[in-house]
Formats: C-alpha cells, structure tokens, sequence
C-alpha cells in the first residue's frame, strides 16, 4: 500500500526500538509508534512516510497486551518526559535490557553474556529529585503554559504535577504557578538537594537517591574486584564517586571543569574525612596525560563520567595510549556508551568484561549503565 501522512494503518507491534517507539512492519516499511507494547495489535495514523520508515501516532489498542497498564500521570502521552508509563514496570525492565543488548550486540559486537539484568528502582515514582520546567506564552488562551515540552512538538505543555518528581517538587512547582515568571522563554530549575553534600546550584548530582546506593554498590564492586590501589575520577562533578570509593584505594584524584563544584567537592572529601585525594579544576583531556604519569598504570582505574554524548575522540585516543589496567565508564545513554566501548576495544588494548544497568530512569526511555572496561 502506499502510505502517506493521514493513512489510517492496523498493524502488529513486534519490538520496542531503543528510544521507546514500538516497532511494526507494513510490507517494506518500518513503522514507528509510540505508547504501544510487543504483541498489542494497533489502529494509527500515518505522520509521517521516509524512504525507509515511517512514523505513526496511536489511534486505538485493538489486542491489548496483558502488561499494558493504566498510565497513573494524565499528561502521558502529552508531555514528552514519559514514555513506559502505559507498561507494567517488570516489563519495562526487560525492555530496557533488550534494548542495551540489541544495542552492545549491534554496535560492538560484544556478547549478551556480559550485560547483567537491569536493577530496579525501589520507588518507579515519586523518584526525580531534580526537574526543569519552562514558560511558553499561549497566545489561545492569553496566558503562560508552565510545564514540560509536548511529546510531539517543541510547544510546552501546562502541568500542574509530575508524577515522577519527588513530593517535594510538586510543592515547588505549585509555588512556581501561584508566582509564575514574567514572560515565555524562561526555564526554572527545581531540585531536592541531596542531603550530606555540597552542591552548588547549577552542578550535576544524580537525579535519584532511591537507586543511588546500588549504583555505588556496583561501581564499587568493580573497583574492588580490580584490585586498583590508585583511582582517577574524571568528570567528577562534586566529587561523589570519589568520596564513595576514596576508601578503597591508596590515592585517588578527581578532575572536572565546573570550578564551584570542585570546590564542593573538596568540602564533601573533608566532612568524610578522606585525606588521601585531590581535586583538580581543568579539562580532563589536559589534565588526564599528567596524572596518569604519577601512577602505576597496572593498578590504576580510571572513572569516565561524561555527558550524555560521550568522551571526546581525544579522550578515548589518550586512553588507547596510556593504557590503565581498568577503565569503569558510567553513563546514561546506552547508545553513545556502546559507541565509545566499541572504539576503546576496537584494538587490542581493552576487553569488556562487564555492563551492569540500573534503571535511575523508571518510566522513561533513559537507564544508566556501569561499563566495567579491563586493559588486555
């Protein structure tokens, strides 16, 4: 048949492609559709037709699947920040693991053996400790949309709840509302801090306390099976890694650019009385190449913490060169981690000897992942 946008399409959903868009074939075309479940026989309408995909929206739920649930948020499917809500969360765990599989699989050739069953959090809601909401002028009804960005569009959808942020958020979006900025444009950051730590406003801090302690568990575990006795923490934030794993190890130094959270970092280090580290403000691509001199590269491991979009191409060339005995790459998008796992074992230099996912993302697409990297 000859799809355009508008078609009108029944069609059987049989994957859930990384992202959360299930996956349905209609002769030679793929066909994306959101909020559906492997099994579930859907009606959608066609929006838009590649020339080797196309993406639909859900219409109707013809066969529903027996993991399908009511959706407890009644923005889903308006606002863009969940995309699992409509799915038993079991379920969503075993998703999120095809998915890294498929992922590692396809990208690095790396075997299914190695990646562990995802962890999952104690509490799937009520989780999010930190949320940026943004004030869009709606021109309909003459007034500010306060909220998250739509599913479907860059426009900004009013909430007055997220069912994912922590109680304490809630109350603060309220206060945001009854005090709303003076214009669109605007985003509000709010945020529970964590309670112990230093933190200056705009630095990085994992985003759920309720998965955290397993996530510093696994990490860890991997470091101790090293047996490292020098650790460099790169991207270290306010130095939460290093303060965790400061005890296990001889010395151990973070690096990281933000200069305020360096400086909480130190003062976090101090509470806990850890006086066998550092931290160094800089980048780590210039710092990296004398630190690792200091050290016996056969018993030092090295943190990589960075950005959803990865390390820099002179990062992973550095790495190559100086060759630690253990690299543990930490990261919260499977696809730019199994791209940088791939080049970093692509010659001969490391093996990959064990991924570890933890769900710190419970009804969205994202999870993290604990990458356990050993030099050959």
């Amino acid at each position: 048949m000859d799809l355009v946008p508008g078609s009108k399409i029944s069609v059987t959903i049989s994957d859930i492609a990384f992202g959360g868009e299930g996956v349905a074939r209609l002769e030679e075309f793929v066909v994306f559709i959101p909020f559906v479940m492997v099994g579930e026989v859907v009606e959608a309408e066609v929006t838009e037709v590649k020339k080797r995909f196309a993406r639909a929206k859900l219409l109707k739920v013809i066969t529903p699947s027996p993991e399908r649930v009511t959706p407890p948020c009644r923005y889903f499917g308006d606002c863009g920040g969940c995309q699992y809500q409509h799915i038993d969360y079991p379920a969503q765990l075993r998703i999120k693991h095809k998915q890294i599989v498929d992922l590692f699989c396809r990208v690095g050739k790396f075997s299914e053996a190695l990646i562990d069953p995802v962890i999952g959090c104690p509490q799937p809601y009520g989780y999010r400790n930190r949320i940026m909401i943004r004030s869009q002028w709606d021109k309909f009804k003459q007034g500010l949309n306060i909220g998250f960005i739509r599913a479907e569009s860059r426009l900004v959808v009013d909430i007055e709840e997220c069912k994912i942020a922590e109680p304490a958020l809630n109350q603060q979006i309220q206060h945001v509302r009854k005090n709303p900025p003076p214009k669109g444009g605007l985003k509000v950051v709010l945020r529970v801090p964590p309670e112990g730590w230093e933190l200056p406003r705009d630095s990085f801090f994992q985003n759920n306390f309720f998965l955290l302690p397993k996530l510093v568990e696994a990490v860890r575990e991997r470091l101790r099976d090293s047996k490292s006795r020098f650790l460099i923490d790169t991207y270290c934030g306010v130095g939460f890694f290093s303060v965790e794993l400061g005890d296990l190890v001889e010395r151990f130094v973070g690096i990281e650019v933000d200069m305020p959270a360096i400086s909480a970092a130190r003062k976090n280090a101090e509470k806990r009385g850890l006086a066998n580290g550092e931290f160094l403000g800089g980048r780590t691509e210039e710092l990296l190449p004398g630190l690792i001199g200091r050290y016996d590269r056969g018993a030092t491991t090295i943190i990589l913490d960075p950005p959803r979009t990865g390390c820099p191409p002179e990062t992973m060339q550095l790495l190559e060169r100086v060759r630690p005995s253990q690299i543990i790459y930490v990261s919260c998008h499977p696809a730019t981690l199994a791209r940088d796992l791939n080049v970093l074992c692509a010659n001969g230099v490391f093996k990959l000897a064990k991924v570890v996912p933890l769900d710190m993302f419970p009804q969205t697409q994202h999870v993290e992942c604990v990458a356990d990297l050993r030099a050959i």
